[in-house]
């Protein structure tokens, strides 16, 4: 089967059905971190992969190869990856990390509460300051609320819609839990997330958005794999083989001084939607399997990092000059505050492709600041990098810088 074309991700504010639309989409729930499955909240990004048919008697939309509606036979349409991203307040920088590997959206609105709530509006603009311009907006939970409910909160998300750079996106109402209008909701996917061009040419470069060990405990050293990162590719491809490095790598503390290590290794094996590639290129979400110690990999060791071969990949830095545009206004709020120009001294949260680092403004010039970091990241020029200031104990999303 053919590696997924488009990433997906699922927004919006805590509780309004994403990880349940996500499964209603794709047959997988991806809570599975002991601590979200305690608390019934995604705190990870979660991943799942689907294949989009329609069918060739009826025309309905299904994730079936065979039509669930009239039993007909089905079309291929394209293979997706969905992306999870946890909506609460204290998440943020994740969603954030979640937004840079996303080609389009899913908006998901719950019917039973007004529209809109104070992550609708911060995921929103979030998927603007990433530049994800394709957006559906899901009304989800219409079975929990009249009809008269229904139409009065469609109205409410279309008020709202009609501040953004979204007027126009589509509303779809669904039940993810009983399954009901998930063909039309597809259907509306198709029509307005389409699959990007990509660039196969370029030297490959890869978001790290997960790492992990997939070696069950008790496994004998000789049976041990190597560690596999997972994310998505912006460009190029990659094959079984390649040597690679990993930037910035892998904090290292010695005598007391903190240091960062970059990874060089070699691609042992490529996997996308559980089957293995000879090639991977740009779409969807792959994992990449390494020669690397599993250790140096688990528990997410290497998430924000870059993925490319030997001596192609951007420079890593401690200090970045970024040409900032803050917002009007502080959107995650119950009341809205206006955001004031940065300071010198001020602390900062900065989330770029999908590295989020704690950092602190050191100069601010007309229309551009220098950050220096905590931790290093790898970075190009002309990236964008959310802005984030802390306000009332929580890091609130103020605006983006381009990196110069």
């Amino acid at each position: 089967m053919p590696q997924a074309a488009v990433n997906i991700g699922l927004v919006g504010h805590i509780d309004h059905g994403k990880t349940t639309l996500t499964e209603a989409l794709s047959g997988v729930w991806t809570d599975t971190h002991s601590e979200e499955l305690k608390r019934g909240i995604t705190i990870r990004l979660g991943y799942a992969d689907t294949t989009f048919y329609r069918c060739k008697e009826c025309g309905r939309h299904t994730t079936k190869p065979k039509c669930p509606h009239c039993g007909g036979e089905t079309e291929l349409l394209r293979r997706v990856s969905f992306v999870d991203a946890p909506g609460h307040e204290m998440l943020m920088a994740t969603m954030l990390s979640g937004a840079a590997i996303m080609d389009g959206a899913l908006l998901v609105v719950a019917a039973n509460e007004p529209c809109p709530q104070p992550q609708t509006k911060e995921h929103l603009m979030a998927l603007q300051i990433a530049g994800v311009k394709n957006v559906v907006i899901v009304q989800n939970k219409v079975e929990l609320v009249s009809k008269d409910k229904v139409v009065e909160n469609y109205e409410q998300i279309r008020e709202f819609l009609s501040t953004t750079d979204y007027r126009d996106a589509p509303v779809i109402p669904v039940s993810a839990v009983h399954r009901a209008n998930i063909d039309k909701l597809i259907e509306a996917i198709e029509q307005h997330i389409s699959t990007p061009n990509r660039d196969l040419k370029k030297p490959p470069l890869m978001f790290v958005a997960r790492s992990f060990d997939i070696n069950k405990p008790g496994t004998r050293p000789e049976r041990l794999r190597g560690g596999v990162v997972g994310g998505t590719l912006l460009q190029g491809r990659l094959r079984a083989g390649d040597e690679i490095s990993i930037r910035p790598g892998l904090v290292v503390s010695r005598g007391g001084r903190t240091t960062w290590q970059h990874l060089d290794t070699k691609i042992s094996s490529l996997h996308a939607m559980g089957s293995e590639l000879k090639e991977a290129t740009p779409g969807g979400l792959i994992g990449v399997g390494t020669e690397l110690d599993p250790a140096l990999t688990k528990s997410d060791a290497l998430v924000g990092s870059v993925l490319g071969l030997h001596h192609s990949l951007p420079e890593v830095t401690s200090q970045l000059e970024l040409e900032v545009h803050l917002l009007d206004r502080v959107v995650g709020l119950q009341k809205e505050v206006e955001v004031r120009p940065l300071s010198i001294n001020e602390p900062v949260m900065i989330s770029v492709g999908t590295a989020a680092r704690a950092g602190m403004v050191t100069r601010v010039k007309e229309n551009g600041v220098r950050i220096s970091l905590k931790y290093p990241v790898c970075v190009d020029h002309g990236w964008r990098a959310a802005v984030s200031r802390r306000i009332v104990n929580k890091w609130r999303l103020i605006g983006y810088g381009i990196v110069m």
